[in-house]
């Protein structure tokens, strides 16, 4: 018996001691939840991250409310050679006059090629047309890569005539350069000289065929053929000529505005026969510069080789640099652009950057309207 009472006190003492131990546990754990309850919930948003903070393999994108400007740009050293190794700090873009921050800047930028090949016919081009010729088909079979670049083939005397238009087929091409070919106008006895004979069936094509209209083959160019060429490939006008301008109904600056308009560079090659006519290099100088191109004037038909050797070179090794404008509006309106070298180092070797000048703003394009479904399209 009194082992059995032991053994009930012991018991007792058990539960008891039970009982309080989940009290303690009840008066914590109702804590815990006052705690929780008093201090609000934690915000799903992340702080933002500045661009630098965020790894460039991430898979969130910086959204940016303003398109870029791209401007390609080559740079070599007083002996034409190329310079491949500058980095973004080693230059400054400004747009009229003013400093701009520079978003992209990448080297070597490979793009394909749309190329017109604009060939004078006139008579001052009579004796160096065959090797005009001839260095085209050759230029083309170098440049050309099947299935990524185009080119289209032009002549002019005093109206302009699409012998080709953009095509990759070099073997259509190579035809189309052999097409063309110097017509003399009626009475033309060689040297430039025109004299009295059967009067022609047209004035009008007379006049033209014994004129040169190089600025309105530069503007028809532009306008009508290169903005039809394949969009994000580098455009580009390589004119042969010796820019005597005798006939355009369009000025030198209407084609250079319409061809930086259409981003096209313009190469110019002052050939023309050498014992007869002389070769304008001023204007042919203004025009490339102007357009972000090169002006050549071989002597001989090496040079002439060398001139499309350098060409190609121009378009495959360049430098793309984009910011964007601090000036927002999109009015249409001419933008002067300058990149300036700041490393010491390089500006000593006096490198020449090339590149185009300036571009017109492009304006607003308006939302299409919506239309519902059913109604006339």
């Amino acid at each position: 018996m009194q082992d059995r009472g032991l053994t009930r006190a012991v018991l007792l003492l058990v539960l008891v001691f039970a009982l309080l131990c989940a009290g303690v546990a009840s008066t914590k754990l109702s804590a815990k939840n006052e705690t929780a309850s008093a201090v609000p919930a934690a915000s799903p948003s992340p702080t933002p991250r500045t661009r630098e903070e965020i790894p460039q393999d991430s898979d969130e994108v910086v959204r940016v409310d303003t398109n870029l400007t791209n401007i390609f740009f080559t740079a070599a050293d007083k002996n034409k050679r190329f310079i491949g190794d500058l980095k973004v700090e080693d230059i400054r873009v400004l747009e009229d006059g003013k400093p701009q921050e520079i978003f992209t800047f990448q080297q070597n930028i490979d793009l394909p090629l749309s190329i017109a090949i604009l060939i004078d016919t006139s008579a001052s081009e009579e004796r160096t047309l065959p090797d005009e010729k001839e260095a085209a088909r050759a230029f083309l079979e170098s440049v050309l890569r099947p299935n990524r670049d185009e080119a289209a083939v032009l002549s002019f005397t005093g109206e302009t005539t699409l012998e080709q238009g953009f095509s990759g087929n070099i073997e259509r091409l190579r035809k189309a350069i052999d097409r063309v070919e110097f017509i003399p106008p009626s009475g033309y006895i060689g040297g430039g000289v025109v004299v009295n004979g059967t009067p022609p069936i047209s004035g009008t094509n007379q006049a033209l065929a014994g004129s040169t209209a190089i600025w309105d083959a530069v503007w028809a160019t532009a306008e009508e053929l290169i903005s039809t060429s394949a969009e994000h490939s580098r455009r580009a006008i390589i004119l042969l000529t010796d820019g005597v301008d005798t006939s355009s109904r369009m000025k030198m600056h209407d084609a250079v505005e319409r061809a930086q308009k259409a981003d096209a560079l313009i190469y110019a090659i002052g050939i023309g026969d050498r014992y007869t006519f002389d070769v304008n290099e001023g204007s042919l100088k203004k025009i490339a510069e102007q357009t972000g191109g090169r002006a050549y004037f071989p002597r001989h038909e090496r040079d002439l080789h060398d001139a499309f050797a350098q060409i190609q070179k121009d378009l495959r090794e360049q430098y793309l640099v984009a910011y964007s404008p601090i000036n927002k509006a999109r009015d249409g309106s001419y933008r002067k652009i300058e990149i300036q070298v700041v490393n010491p180092a390089l500006k000593q070797q006096n490198l020449k950057l090339n590149y185009r000048s300036g571009y017109f703003a492009k304006t607003a394009t308006p939302e299409p309207a919506t239309r519902k479904r059913g109604q006339d399209q």
